[in-house]
């Protein structure tokens, strides 16, 4: 199974060849890398030579992005929703549209919920899943150990239409968050992780996804509440298979329900296929 973000009108993937992605965000057009491009068959667009921000690795590591007329950061929109677009030393931009698909999936299980719907976004970054919760109604507890990504969060809820909802924005390790609020009582009916590969916590914390995803998704199901709606378990790491996310949560969440999991990807414009960008668990209750 493959989830496919293509409602997207400000973002589009146009063209993918030779380890480079050609992405258009509203009216700005990038190159940057991505290892699933693995193909170097012709580059079919014009616009290749036409992007205002192109993303350089350095032999030394890291990167950095070579503008033509790229602003620092743009806006663009999502239905409703409006994100800044902020591309950032490491080749990202603050934003994976991919997760569309996500977004769109529990948002209609919030709203036909019939019901306050209380939502854990952890690993939140800059809030993509957290505004399309908030815009569909539900309370949102956002949690994310780096303090500029939660300013941007906020920024993007504003953008939105959201700088009243009920979010709740926490910097912090999503561990020690996770046990405070099962040593609180706390609960959700739906949980959103979207873990990195590797991270650090703000005091120093490692994070490695292979090591650390287990302990974390069995702890974060004591969250759910008696009448829990869903859980979102997404995967950017190579290793780490859908089936294998969904291992996870069938091995956790104990009240029945769907289970499902797939790649998610966006469609290439020019080359007319399915670019995979990771892969989600998903959890809800049956109707």
């Amino acid at each position: 199974m493959i989830f496919i973000s293509d409602k997207w009108r400000d973002y589009e993937l146009i063209d993918a060849s030779d380890g480079q992605r050609l992405e258009r965000w509203g009216s700005v057009i990038t190159v940057r890398p991505d290892p699933q491009v693995i193909w170097q068959n012709k580059k079919d667009s014009r616009l290749w030579n036409r992007a205002q921000g192109v993303y350089k690795r350095s032999s030394s590591g890291g990167g950095s992005w070579v503008k033509n007329d790229m602003p620092e950061k743009w806006e663009i929109k999502y239905g409703t929703l409006g994100f800044n677009i902020h591309p950032m030393s490491f080749k990202h931009t603050g934003l994976f549209p991919e997760q569309a698909v996500n977004w769109d999936w529990f948002s209609s299980l919030i709203k036909n919920a019939g019901r306050q719907i209380n939502v854990l976004n952890l690993f939140a970054y800059t809030g993509g899943a957290t505004v399309a919760a908030a815009a569909a109604g539900a309370d949102v507890v956002h949690v994310d150990a780096a303090k500029g990504m939660v300013a941007q969060a906020k920024e993007n809820a504003f953008l939105s239409g959201l700088g009243d909802a009920h979010i709740r924005y926490i910097v912090d390790d999503c561990k020690k968050f996770v046990l405070r609020e099962i040593r609180r009582g706390n609960k959700y009916e739906g949980i959103i992780m979207d873990p990195p590969s590797y991270g650090r916590g703000p005091s120093g914390e490692t994070w490695k996804l292979e090591e650390c995803i287990d302990e974390l998704v069995g702890l974060s199901s004591q969250l759910l509440s008696d009448k829990p709606l869903f859980f979102l378990l997404n995967s950017y790491t190579a290793g780490l298979s859908a089936s294998t996310m969904e291992c996870l949560l069938r091995l956790n969440i104990k009240c029945g329900g769907v289970f499902e999991s797939g790649e998610v990807g966006l469609p290439v414009t020019e080359k007319k296929i399915v670019l995979p960008c990771g892969c989600a668990a998903r959890w809800h209750t049956e109707k």
